[in-house]
């Protein structure tokens, strides 16, 4: 007999038929033997409803009455779905997040998860009972020694039932929502998106990061960590579905459920080549015609950083193997005898990574890796981030002191500490699993920054106080004339006037540095564990973009993905000529 945990979402029981038609489901499993723990959300959008009826009486309501309102829309789904099921004569009881066991840390409207105290959902469990439980709540302490209700923010559910069922060791967890499972991109835009039989954690990290909303990050930061199996699919349908898989389990630690130690890996890999590209023609099909023509003479490309433009030019950086060098220096020469620009080489760099789930949802992590590297007196060659890792290329020869330094600041002992690391991915994984748009970013550049240890740390740091999530960093290759460099960053449109004030005591610290802010922008970005050991991937997507006349304005690359910042009128037209680029669409 197997223990799932179920999770139907707003929809899913969006009004009295359909929480009939759930329970008849949830029937059909209870008899073909399993224990079940089912988590609801409130009904249709009675959490908007609720929300507004808030705010015609305040426009800034308190948080902790706003946790309290909020709550009731998920005890009346609970409760009418556990009537539901015992009139089918299936026994069922619903209970609260306090009444279950779910402990909050004290952070109203968007607390984490501490721990959930599961004997009394394992007695009811074990007296046969299916327990209906509220998800997007629990409970915390107050000040004063008494439970507080607290509420978990966006994508509440998800995050209620992967907890339980890491809490459970439950044998999985299915989350039922008005979709399929996970498509290949956006269907309300890309019409041939296709549904994923399987994912990865880390993929749909990625993928949720960037926007994709059928699953939130939180959740599956969770399922990663403790290596809970997820199946996503539609509960009005008997679909297979989408399932996620992790390839780590950790057991549950002192520090929280969801407040354990992010950064679970260090590595640091050594006789890397950087190669520096500057003055490139800024039109669309350089960066195509590029790498196209290293991926067909054999050169495996790792990060490739390409930074905002000064006028009609653009730089490109990327690193490679040494060994790659010599032949990748002569591909290179040819290109830029027919297109113009300059090329410079270093030798003896390493790159250094940080990995873990939420990295960069988590403003303070990056900041730290900075910090750490900066008060070492290493400089930074490049940097490349993406929500589950976040690289730096140094000079290899303070390669093993800064592996020392950054494994004791994230307290990670020798088994998640990797020197030149093979990579393993499964022959079947796909270069490019999905795409994802996000359309909800601004570009920000600071100009004119001292090129000295300790400037993207103090940059990032003072973001993380602002409570900043940075999705992109990429500091420029070019120098001016002065010896200071460039560093941009890709942050949510809504933070764009938070980080004015933030940055602005630094700022004033340097002479000459200035904040511009970029052209309207969005950012396509393709996700797959297999690109990591198939060369042409980056080459593939900056083509599919060419083909289209779309110019790129900036690059980010990590192990697992790729992101092109582009003017943002073209986005729905780039979705459709990547997904096509790489055969995503429906066979």
């Amino acid at each position: 007999m197997s223990l799932i945990v179920q999770k139907f979402g707003g929809t899913s029981v969006g009004d009295v038929d359909r929480i009939k038609a759930v329970a008849k489901r949830i029937a059909c499993s209870k008899d073909a033997g399993h224990d079940l723990v089912i988590v609801v959300s409130a009904m249709g959008h009675t959490t908007d409803e609720l929300t507004s009826l808030a705010q015609s009486i305040s426009m800034n309501p308190a948080q902790r009455e706003m946790d309290m309102l909020l709550s009731t829309g998920e005890q009346v789904s609970i409760a009418l779905l556990a009537m539901a099921l015992n009139e089918l004569g299936v026994p069922a009881v619903s209970m609260t997040g306090s009444q279950v066991g779910i402990v909050t840390e004290s952070a109203h409207g968007r607390a984490r998860i501490l721990e959930i105290r599961t004997d009394r959902l394992q007695s009811l469990i074990q007296e046969g009972q299916v327990v209906v439980v509220a998800g997007f709540q629990g409970t915390s302490l107050s000040s004063f020694g008494t439970a507080e209700i607290t509420t978990l923010g966006r994508g509440g559910s998800d995050t209620t039932a992967v907890a339980l069922a890491a809490a459970l060791e439950a044998d999985s967890c299915e989350i039922y929502t008005d979709v399929s499972g996970v498509l290949t991109t956006d269907p309300r835009k890309v019409k041939d998106a296709r549904l994923m039989d399987e994912v990865s954690c880390d993929e749909m990290l990625e993928l949720a990061s960037l926007g994709a909303e059928v699953l939130h990050p939180r959740a599956v930061e969770i399922a990663r960590n403790y290596g809970v199996e997820i199946m996503v699919g539609s509960s009005s349908s008997n679909e297979k579905g989408t399932k996620l898989t992790s390839s780590s389990k950790r057991s549950l630690g002192r520090e929280g459920l969801e407040l354990g130690r992010p950064v679970d890996g260090v590595e640091l890999l050594e006789n890397q080549a950087v190669i520096a590209l500057s003055h490139l023609p800024d039109r669309p099909g350089i960066a195509a015609h590029l790498f196209e023509v290293l991926s067909k003479g054999n050169v495996n490309v790792d990060l490739i950083i390409q930074s905002t433009h000064e006028g009609n030019s653009n730089d490109i950086a990327f690193t490679i193997s040494e060994s790659d060098l010599t032949k990748a220096k002569s591909l290179i020469n040819d290109i830029l005898i027919s297109i113009g620009g300059k090329i410079s080489s270093d030798t003896g760099m390493s790159k250094l990574s940080i990995s873990g789930a939420g990295i960069m949802g988590r403003p303070g992590i990056a900041a730290s890796l900075f910090d750490t590297i900066s008060r070492a007196g290493i400089n930074l060659r490049l940097i490349a981030t993406s929500e589950v890792k976040v690289s730096c290329v140094i000079d290899a020869k303070y390669g093993s002191k800064a592996l020392r330094e950054v494994s004791e600041t994230f307290e990670l002992n020798d088994s998640q500490i990797f020197l030149n690391p093979i990579q393993t991915v499964n022959s079947d994984s796909p270069e490019v699993r999905g795409l994802a748009l996000d359309c909800d970013q601004s570009q920000l550049s600071v100009k004119h920054v001292p090129d000295s240890p300790g400037t993207a740390a103090s940059l990032c740091l003072a973001m993380a106080d602002a409570g900043i999530s940075l999705d992109a960093i990429v500091q420029s290759e070019r120098q001016h004339n002065d010896g200071s460099r460039d560093i941009s960053f890709i942050l949510k449109r809504e933070d764009r006037r938070k980080a004015d004030l933030a940055l602005a005591p630094l700022l004033a610290q340097w002479a000459g540095t200035n904040l511009e802010e970029g052209m309207p922008i969005v950012k396509v970005s393709a996700v797959g564990a297999g690109m990591r050991v198939r060369a042409g991937t980056a080459a593939k997507m900056f083509r599919a973009l060419a083909d289209c006349e779309i110019n790129i304005a900036m690059i980010a690359t990590s192990e697992i993905r790729i992101s092109c910042v582009i003017p943002e009128q073209y986005a729905d037209k780039a979705l459709q000529a990547v997904h096509n680029g790489f055969n995503l669409g429906l066979v």
